[in-house]
């Protein structure tokens, strides 16, 4: 058995990709089109995951988006925490942290502890980030951050 993907609905594909490339810095691998099924689905991988994920299309990240139907009409998604979250290691979570919100994006659980933060997609998907090694010593601002929102 062999890991290979999880799949995300999203409700705006160019705002996810501009999220998910744009912002947590994903690369695109590979796109599918389906005009029978009306839905896209664009695979994404981490940084440091693009070569096993070029060679072996796993580990990755896809996004799926329905087309709208005929009338204009989007499918809407409601999520839950029974899904948990992805999570993804960075190199420093502070300036990991620091890049997101100057991005504009709202550091849910701030990484207080050197070590863990949460975000949300624009989707409302939990996204952990996790500092690699060990935990980064405890530093201002964000020791002093407030949680905001769930995640």
């Amino acid at each position: 058995m062999r890991y290979l993907h999880t799949m995300v609905r999203v409700h705006n594909l160019e705002v996810a990709l501009d999220f998910y490339c744009g912002k947590l810095g994903f690369i695109e691998t590979y796109r599918y089109d389906s005009e029978a099924g009306k839905y896209t689905n664009v695979f994404l991988a981490a940084p440091q995951d693009i070569d096993a994920a070029k060679e072996a299309k796993a580990p990755i990240l896809e996004l799926t988006y329905n087309w709208p139907d005929e009338d204009g009409a989007v499918e809407k998604y409601t999520g839950g925490r029974n899904f948990g979250h992805l999570a993804y290691e960075v190199d420093n979570i502070y300036e990991a942290c620091q890049r997101l919100m100057d991005a504009g994006i709202t550091i849910n659980r701030p990484p207080r502890d050197g070590r863990m933060a949460f975000i949300k997609s624009p989707d409302g998907i939990s996204i952990e980030l996790l500092q690699a090694g060990e935990a980064l010593p405890q530093s201002e601002p964000w020791t002093s951050m407030e949680n905001i929102g769930e995640w």
